[in-house]
């Protein structure tokens, strides 16, 4: 896989190891390790890599692993004016397996280990990759809310690398803490944020932040549609928005400027939950088409939830079995990219459906989405739509006319047949050559 190429692994048999391995897993996302290898020997080398893993500060570390994905990611995020560099955490569970250096989880009787990776999109929602990511078991060293203020700081020091693309830091209710507000105010916001607020502060005037922000004049109503969750079907919603600037302190003892937006939902269908977010930002937002972007952008917050999605269902990364919590970061290094080239191809498909799909697949690749089918392939380059939806049908995508685009889900089952049938027409095509 291109993304791990010119990886400083200090040894070139071990950076070799590193892009087979990477190659194997992007073929076959769900399958286990002996299965995505091809053979033995293969699988022997994988666990050598993963043997390698970082004790204390001897051996080798996630961070190098994943660097020259990051580098690449850094690369992209420059052909963008705005990029969206998302933050959250999940949980692994690996409760019942024999694999030391675990912590407890959310409950006592958990045991597993939190990735909090820094996932970029565009605004148009399609994902450039991985820049930034936290792993660790439980206890740590120090606060936990630390991650998000560091996950800030490291972005504002990768925006110095940036001067032509405008870095907006987005995160859920975790992340409002009034210190991560601070340290980017003391940085000078080199990396705009807007997060979901869940405190409803005290004002230096008196009163509280929500009634205060939903007392101004709204600037008007925003509609879009809500698309499709588990257990709840996809919906249209109108909202309000409210904005108002506040001042909070800044920690040196004056005060910082902070902007509120609540968008609060209006006409809601019986038997539904209203949705309703309240924001907070360091941008001036004065008009409605202004505080309609913060609102789209912070819906883009959903994409890494995707990666989780993709992460634990589609390379099943909570099934490893590697024996200690160090190789399995090694793995999880991995896997953060295989996860991304998925969603980043699921995505590419919506937004520049008419692409050749030369661009992504090699012509084995696209021809065997037809012949799996047992259908003649195209005499002319398709499209990458096209491809995308057919590899999707090898996973069950029925493709009907109100069926829409296909899901990422679909598209890693369809990729992973594919895949292995491209492997064995290889297999049989190098021993017709000697």
């Amino acid at each position: 896989m291109a993304e791990f190429a010119g990886a400083d692994m200090g040894d070139a048999r071990l950076t070799k190891r590193l892009v087979k391995l990477a190659d194997r897993l992007g073929d076959a996302p769900s399958a286990s390790i002996p299965g995505a290898c091809n053979g033995r020997a293969e699988t022997q080398a994988a666990y050598r890599l993963f043997d390698q893993a970082r004790e204390e500060k001897r051996g080798l570390g996630w961070e190098e692993v994943l660097a020259p994905h990051m580098a690449r990611t850094e690369t992209r995020m420059a052909e963008h004016p705005v990029v969206l560099c998302l933050q959250d955490t999940t949980e692994l569970d690996f409760n019942g397996q024999d694999m030391d250096g675990l912590g407890r989880l959310s409950y006592e009787a958990q045991r597993g280990m939190y990735l909090h990776p820094t996932y970029v999109v565009t605004p148009q929602r399609l994902p450039l990759g991985i820049v930034d990511a936290w792993m660790w078991a439980r206890p740590l060293e120090v606060s936990e809310s630390q991650r998000w203020i560091e996950g800030y700081a490291r972005l504002a020091e990768r925006a110095g690398h940036l001067p032509a693309t405008r870095l907006v830091y987005v995160a859920d209710r975790e992340a409002d803490i009034l210190e991560l507000m601070q340290r980017a105010h003391t940085l000078g916001h080199p990396a705009d944020y807007l997060l979901r607020a869940q405190h409803n502060r005290c004002l230096p005037q008196g009163g509280k932040l929500w009634p205060a922000v939903l007392a101004a004049t709204p600037l008007g109503d925003i509609e879009f549609t809500l698309p499709e969750r588990l257990n709840r079907p996809a919906r249209a919603v109108r909202q309000t928005l409210h904005v108002r600037p506040v001042d909070l302190p800044d920690g040196q003892g004056g005060m910082m400027p902070v902007t509120c937006l609540i968008a609060r939902e209006t006409g809601v269908p019986e038997g539904q939950k209203a949705v309703e977010w309240r924001l907070l930002t360091n941008r001036v937002v004065a008009t409605l088409e202004e505080a309609a972007q913060l609102i789209d952008w912070y819906r883009c917050r959903w994409e890494i939830e995707t990666l989780f999605h993709v992460l634990k269902n589609g390379c099943r990364v909570e099934s490893l079995q590697l024996g200690h919590v160090r190789k399995l970061e090694l793995a999880l290094a991995i896997y953060l990219v295989v996860a991304w080239r998925l969603a980043h191809l699921t995505r590419l498909g919506r937004i520049l459906p008419d692409l050749p799909a030369s661009a992504v697949f090699e012509q084995t690749e696209w021809q065997a989405a037809w012949l799996l089918a047992e259908k003649p392939p195209p005499r002319k380059m398709p499209t990458l739509r096209e491809v995308i939806r057919r590899i999707a049908m090898l996973g069950g995508f029925l493709a009907r006319k109100g069926d829409g685009e296909p899901g990422v889900k679909t598209l890693w089952q369809g990729y992973t047949r594919l895949s292995s049938f491209v492997r064995g027409v290889e297999q049989m095509r190098s021993i017709h050559a000697l």
